[in-house]
């Protein structure tokens, strides 16, 4: 029998309140809304949540205030089965919100997103420490840049001794430093986190993002310590960018685009759930495109991560191969 995948993600948990719009406001400029809704979400919640519907097992470390919103961000991935239990509570501090405006048109959606970081950013090195002597337990790390940085560098500096890989998704973009980008297995930016981290622009033709630019971004990275860098692409899909070459794997496309707001994290947790039950880079990529397909098809964060199941029904409706995978069957067990 395959072995369940065990992941560890270290990461934050934001109540999303959402807005949704037909026109942004222009500044001074009053709009009127379409709806108003809450919705739990977090990169770092997301993803283990994402890993959790998915078919594997999952270690949620992070930090909530002692409020309702708190609560509720920990009772979602917990009813997924996402372990929970070392979550600090943090008493007298609030939980963190995402204020989020999503423009919504005929056919698509567009969001625009202030995290007020509140909890999260209060995680300290010495609350995480147990992690160090249970790390070789897991299959796999998720990072992102929700919580502190010291903490980040000090979980990644305990998979890397480990021999754990460690995935990134350097989000919100910020400047890193090199120790913590030496520790990194797979850092996976967006185009615009991509250009951020290095200074490069990524500039576009009619086939997409232009060839050169990408190596050049990868190429900047790697001599910073960073092991594989494969970029999400928006509508363009993702690539796995390497010395001399590039393998792209598309956008799967749906008919309806809801709100976009999760998918990033969708991807992130697909694809590191897809090469942990071991898939290769290119076919967790490919699960992954489908997977992120069906979250922006539908409303709000943590709401709109599809299980396995509905992951594998789409990829049959599409004619995918990939949905008779042992790795894929073999999570259903």
């Amino acid at each position: 029998m395959q072995k369940q995948p065990r992941i560890l993600v270290v990461g934050s948990f934001v109540m999303d309140v959402i807005a949704t719009t037909e026109q942004v406001p222009k500044s001074s400029q009053t709009v009127y809304g379409k709806s108003f809704h809450m919705a739990p979400g977090g990169k770092g919640a997301n993803q283990a949540l994402q890993c959790a519907r998915l078919g594997a097992d999952v270690t949620m470390m992070g930090c909530v205030g002692d409020d309702l919103f708190g609560k509720e961000l920990l009772a979602v991935p917990q009813a997924a089965g996402v372990d929970v239990s070392r979550v600090v509570v943090r008493e007298g501090v609030y939980s963190g919100v995402g204020h989020v405006t999503l423009e919504v048109t005929d056919h698509t959606a567009q969001n625009r997103i202030v995290v007020i970081s509140g909890a999260n950013l209060t995680l300290t090195v010495e609350e995480v420490a147990w992690i160090q002597q249970e790390i070789r337990s897991y299959d796999m790390v998720l990072l992102q840049l929700e919580v502190p940085l010291e903490v980040n560098r000090a979980v990644a500096g305990w998979a890397k001794e480990a021999g754990v890989p460690v995935m990134l998704n350097p989000a919100p973009a910020t400047d890193l430093d090199d120790t913590l980008l030496r520790l990194v297995s797979y850092l996976t930016p967006n185009e615009q986190e991509a250009s951020m981290e290095t200074g490069i622009p990524l500039g576009q033709d009619e086939n997409g993002p232009k060839k050169e630019d990408l190596q050049k971004i990868a190429a900047a990275l790697w001599s910073r310590g960073v092991e594989n860098v494969i970029m999400t692409l928006g509508s363009s899909g993702s690539a796995v960018v390497g010395a001399d070459s590039i393998r792209y794997i598309p956008c799967v496309h749906m008919d309806h685009v809801a709100d976009p707001t999760a998918a990033g994290d969708s991807f992130v947790g697909a694809l590191s759930v897809g090469l942990t039950a071991g898939l290769s880079q290119e076919d967790a990529l490919r699960f992954a495109s489908y997977t992120a397909a069906i979250t922006v098809s539908r409303m709000g964060a943590m709401p709109s991560l599809p299980t396995l199941e509905e992951v594998l029904a789409l990829m049959k409706e599409r004619g995918e191969a990939l949905a008779a995978h042992p790795a894929l069957v073999g999570l259903r067990a």
